[in-house]
C-alpha cells in the first residue's frame, strides 16, 4: 500500500558547530520550502561563535538544542537530535547547505514505497569561484549526472549524501541513528540500510547547494576525511557487501579506481613518459576528457551553465590528481594501522 507525505510529516536536523556565518542561510532556505517542514532542529554543538543565537533569532519553527558537551563528529550531533523528532520522516541538512525551494517536496514521493528508507538529491557547490570550487563543481556535475543515475537505475545509490538526505524516522532509529565508527557516517548508514534489506532512492530534481572548500588547505582537510572514511567503510562492511550484488560491484569498481587506477595515474604515466622520452604519453592525463565532458555538459545545459562548466574543466583534472594522492595516502595509513579518527571540517 502506498503512503503519501507532506511537509508536516518532516523534521529537519541541522548539526552545527561554529556555523554562525552560514546557518542563517540554511534555515531560511528550509523556511522557504514549498513543502515546509514541521520543525527545524538546530543542534548547537557547543559552538563558541553564537551559532545557537543566530538560529534562535530566526524563529519560524526553529528549535535549538545544545548537548552538555561537544559530540565530536557530525554523526553525534545528528543522533543527539533524533530523540526530539516526532514526525515519520527526518531530514539531515548540513549547516553550510541551502536547498532549492522545492527540494523537500521533490524527495517526498520517494517514500510512497514502504521499502524506501532514505532518499537523496542532486548536489552542486553554492559558490564556484576558486580553482578548487570549480574542480568540485565539475566533479559533482559528472558524478550526479552520470554515476548517480547509473546507481539509481540499479536501485543502489552508493551514498545517500550527508549534506542533504531524507530518512524514514522509525528505520533510522532502528539503526541507532548515525554512527561515528567511521568518518563517513552517510556512507556507513547507506550501506547498513542496504544490508538490512531497505531501499535508497536518488531524486535528481531535488537540489542542494553546500559550501565547498575554496583553498587547497581546506580541500585537503575534506579530502583526507572523505578518503579515510571510504576506506574505513570498506573495511567495516566488506563481508556484508558480498551479499548485495550490485553494491559489491560498485564498491569494488570505486575502490579499484581510487587505488590501482590512481597509482597508475600518478606513477605509471610519468614513468612511461620518461622511459620513452615522449611527452605525448602525458596526454593520458586528459585522454578521457570527452567522456567527462558529455555528462558534464548534459548536466550544465538545462542549468544554462555551459560557459561555467567549460571554464571549470581544467580545474577538475587538477582536483582529480590531488584526490588520487590523498586517497592513496589514506589507504596506506588505514591498512598499516594508522586510522584517522579526528573529524576535521573542510570548508
Amino acid at each position: 500500500m502506498l503512503s503519501f507525505f507532506t511537509g508536516a510529516d518532516v523534521t529537519v536536523i541541522v548539526p552545527a558547530f561554529n556555523e554562525a556565518a552560514s546557518v542563517a542561510d540554511t534555515i531560511r532556505s528550509l523556511q522557504a520550502q514549498t513543502a515546509r517542514p514541521r520543525e527545524i532542529i538546530v543542534v548547537d554543538d557547543c559552538s563558541t561563535d553564537g551559532t545557537g543565537d543566530v538560529a534562535r533569532a530566526l524563529g519560524g519553527g526553529v528549535t535549538v538544542v545544545r548537548p552538555p558537551a561537544n559530540t565530536g563528529p557530525k554523526a553525534g550531533a545528528q543522533t543527539f537530535a533524533l530523540r526530539h523528532v516526532r514526525t515519520p520522516l527526518t531530514i539531515a541538512v548540513d549547516a553550510d547547505t541551502v536547498l532549492a525551494a522545492d527540494a523537500i517536496e521533490r524527495l517526498l514521493p520517494a517514500f510512497g514505497q514502504r521499502g524506501v528508507a532514505a532518499a537523496c538529491g542532486f548536489v552542486l557547490p553554492q559558490r564556484v569561484r576558486s580553482v578548487w570550487e570549480r574542480g568540485r563543481y565539475i566533479e559533482y556535475l559528472f558524478a550526479f549526472t552520470f554515476y548517480k543515475q547509473v546507481q539509481e537505475y540499479y536501485g543502489k545509490p552508493l551514498i545517500s549524501s550527508g549534506c542533504f538526505s531524507m530518512y524514514r524516522t522509525a528505520i533510522l532509529r532502528a539503526q541507532g541513528g548515525w554512527s561515528n565508527r567511521t568518518l563517513a557516517e552517510d556512507m556507513d548508514l547507506t550501506w547498513s540500510l542496504y544490508q538490512a534489506g531497505y531501499e535508497v532512492r536518488f531524486v535528481p530534481k531535488a537540489v542542494c547547494y553546500p559550501i565547498e572548500p575554496r583553498t587547497f588547505r581546506l580541500m585537503g582537510t575534506q579530502l583526507q576525511r572523505w578518503s579515510h572514511g571510504f576506506v574505513q567503510n570498506v573495511r567495516l562492511h566488506w563481508r556484508d557487501l558480498l551479499a548485495v550484488p550490485y553494491l559489491r560491484s560498485a564498491v569494488a569498481v570505486a575502490f579499484w579506481d581510487a587505488t590501482v587506477a590512481a597509482a597508475l595515474y600518478l606513477v605509471a604515466l610519468p614513468a612511461l613518459a620518461l622511459l620513452l622520452a615522449s611527452h605525448w604519453v602525458l596526454l593520458g592525463y586528459v585522454i578521457d576528457a570527452p567522456a567527462v565532458l558529455v555528462p558534464v555538459l548534459a548536466g550544465a545545459v538545462p542549468r544554462r551553465e555551459v560557459g561555467r562548466a567549460l571554464a571549470s574543466v581544467p580545474a577538475f583534472f587538477l582536483l582529480r590528481t590531488v584526490n588520487a594522492v590523498f586517497f592513496l595516502r589514506a589507504v596506506c595509513a588505514e591498512l598499516l594501522g594508522r586510522p584517522l579518527r579526528h573529524y576535521k571540517k573542510g570548508h
